[in-house]
């Protein structure tokens, strides 16, 4: 007889995996294409080519998510999992962005040497956890969320406030008078309002999609009152392929790349906790083999951006969401959904069309999506032990005070060596080193159990 075969590995008929695949990059399409945007923006790039890194991250997103769900020569958990680029990255890449000795090849040279230290770490990366317990955890992913929000609300001012002149010799900063226009505000407020009617009124797929829905209905006010053009969309092909090194061949400087290995690092655990969260969600065991060639997944992917011209990948933990709220466990959902990412990374229309997309209808969305990941780290952060250990309580309230150091005073480490600066100019990498000392410190290292990283990564799913 022979045996049955485990809903994981259940290959669907062919309309429902089509259908239930485009469910699944609906809800991360959002969020799979905030960064390169970011990121492109913050280069100042052209919009021609901010829409290339946003067909290469939907390619890449494609291959990352295949080699996770396939599987190859021990790389993949064989789960349905989507992979996507982690907000994690943002941060330490904005301040990369920021420095011209660095600039776009120096960010792709610190995600190829992060991938390929994700690829060599991975079987070791469990040891890793009891030194990243939910306080934590929680710390870091609520600083990322408060990081981002300073981009939500400068897209939904409809750029940046000041801008950088040469008057009379001198480099000064300037107002910008295009910034917080009263029709861009009142464009982000319809778009943050329409999000939230999703939310409220919305039922089942309607309201996992409420962000991508209010992107989209901002998008048409704003083609109706003329400030979203579509020229360069039509200009756009329909298909080209996306070729490795597109901007040139990568640089290699030590401390981003420091810097991009420990966001691997802080990307790995979560990806660990979601692959135990899927494991309890789909009934399917996994032992340290399976996370390993997860984890080396999550390093394959994150190479495969650095060649292919964009940035590090993980777990995308809102499909992970998504799995709970549908009860669909066949990994081969994902699969479909990894080829429907790679068809819409080979057509520049589509990536054009996003580009297009004026900032401030991305603020309202951005203020959304940003805003909750710092309510994901908070509500991770509700299962930690203040009542009996107020030795948490610092923990929390020092690390979140470092991380605000570049928000608040981005000058502040001036003094310090200039090499060290895309390192102290992270909010995010310096309340994570800071939170993972201060609980050393204070709670010693405790082994995580099992049960603890799936409760934590569970809360995570509203990510």
């Amino acid at each position: 007889m022979s045996q049955a075969v485990h809903p994981v590995d259940e290959i669907l008929p062919a309309p429902k995996l089509a259908a239930l695949g485009l469910q699944h990059v609906l809800v991360m399409y959002a969020g799979a294409v905030a960064v390169p945007l970011i990121i492109g923006r913050a280069l100042k790039l052209p919009p021609e080519q901010v829409a290339f890194l946003i067909s290469a991250d939907l390619f890449a997103c494609g291959l990352a998510t295949l080699a996770q769900c396939l599987g190859f020569l021990g790389v993949g958990i064989r789960l349905p999992v989507m992979m996507g680029v982690t907000f994690a990255s943002v941060g330490p890449m904005l301040s990369m962005a920021n420095d011209p000795a660095i600039g776009i090849l120096g960010i792709y040279g610190s995600v190829i040497a992060a991938g390929i230290f994700g690829i060599v770490v991975a079987p070791f990366i469990s040891r890793l956890l009891p030194l990243f317990p939910p306080v934590v955890t929680g710390t870091i992913i609520m600083v990322i969320g408060i990081s981002l929000m300073r981009v939500g609300i400068n897209w939904a001012g409809g750029g940046i406030p000041f801008l950088t002149q040469t008057i009379d010799g001198k480099v000064v900063q300037v107002a910008n008078p295009n910034y917080a226009q009263l029709q861009g505000l009142g464009i982000a407020l319809f778009v943050l309002l329409v999000i939230l009617a999703f939310i409220r009124f919305g039922k089942g797929f309607v309201a996992n999609v409420a962000v991508l829905l209010g992107i989209i209905a901002g998008a048409i006010l704003a083609s109706v009152i003329g400030i979203m053009h579509f020229e360069k969309v039509a200009a756009a092909p329909w298909f080209d392929v996306i070729l490795p090194f597109h901007f040139g061949m990568p640089t290699f400087h030590l401390v981003p790349i420091v810097t991009m290995c420990i966001v691997m690092i802080v990307v790995m655990i979560e990806s660990l906790g979601m692959f135990l969260a899927l494991s309890d969600m789909t009934g399917k065991p996994v032992d340290e083999k399976a996370l390993a060639r997860g984890l080396r997944a999550d390093g394959v992917g994150t190479l495969l951006g650095g060649i292919f011209n964009t940035f590090p990948y993980t777990s995308f933990s809102q499909n992970v969401g998504l799995v709970g709220v549908t009860g669909v466990r066949s990994r081969w959902v994902t699969v479909t959904g990894g080829v429907i990412m790679l068809g819409l990374g080979l057509m520049p229309k589509m990536a054009a069309l996003v580009e297009a997309v004026p900032q401030v209808v991305l603020g309202g969305a951005g203020l959304v999506m940003f805003g909750m990941v710092a309510a994901t780290g908070a509500r991770i952060l509700t299962g930690v032990d203040f009542k009996t250990n107020r030795n948490n309580l610092f923990i929390v309230a020092i690390a979140v005070g470092f991380g605000m150091i570049p928000l608040v005073s981005p000058n502040f480490f001036k003094a310090l060596p200039h090499e060290l600066h895309p390192l102290l100019e992270s909010g995010i990498l310096l309340c994570a080193i800071v939170a993972v000392a201060l609980n050393v410190f204070f709670n010693g290292v405790k082994k995580t159990s099992t049960e603890e990283i799936v409760a934590a990564a569970k809360q995570a799913e509203a990510h």
